[in-house]
């Protein structure tokens, strides 16, 4: 069992320790929400919520969308200032994970095309995509999670990452309305750090330092 944290928020990190899984290379220890975040968790810090789907009563637990990645960053700035205490005795940081450390998270040790499987017959069983979402996001942690405890890395949405390529930033995961393709463990989106898409959000990292 893997050490973890809640927040005040709803949320659960889990603990990703240093490794190797093919080509990526993790040095230090992070821990990595469970699941996306919802809804719920940003509009508690924002005092709003962009998001497009928020009809139905569960709609505050479906992932946060429409936020670009400079909201993102104003969204972890008000974070870290309202919790800064210590998580396991430790001091830590609210960030955004490196696409290396999303994938590595994801794939929780795996080398396959998901982290269950390299068949397109069996990506329901994880994610919500193009040809089972209904064309909209669903609740987070329905489908089946990783062997770390992670939900929602493949579809749902696309996450941003702090991986820069030129002036914009790498998504992963892809997203409701993608093919499978695109929501593959190493398959990286890329865009405008001002773009907003009912198809991206985000997932936290907290890290120690």
């Amino acid at each position: 069992m893997r050490p973890t944290f809640g927040n005040e928020n709803g949320g659960t990190f889990i603990l990703i320790e240093p490794g190797e899984t093919g080509d990526i290379i993790v040095k230090e220890p992070f821990f990595i929400g469970a699941r996306p975040v919802t809804q719920v968790e940003w509009s508690v810090v924002m005092g709003d919520n962009p998001s497009k789907f928020q009809d139905g009563w569960s709609a505050g637990l479906r992932p946060v969308e429409r936020v670009s990645w400079l909201d993102t960053q104003e969204f972890i700035s008000r974070l870290n200032e309202r919790e800064s205490e210590p998580r396991l005795g430790l001091s830590g940081v609210w960030r955004l994970p490196t696409a290396e450390e999303w994938e590595f998270a994801c794939r929780a040790g795996t080398t396959s095309r998901w982290y269950h499987s390299d068949r397109d017959a069996d990506l329901d069983e994880v994610a919500w995509h193009g040809g089972n979402s209904g064309a909209t996001t669903r609740e987070v942690g329905q489908k089946k999670s990783n062997d770390w405890g992670l939900f929602d890395c493949h579809g749902n949405v696309a996450e941003w990452t702090s991986t820069e390529v030129g002036i914009k930033r790498i998504t992963k995961g892809g997203s409701w309305l993608m093919e499978s393709e695109s929501t593959t463990s190493s398959y990286r989106g890329i865009s405008s750090v001002d773009k907003r898409s009912d198809g991206i959000g985000l997932r936290l990292v907290w890290s120690p330092i």
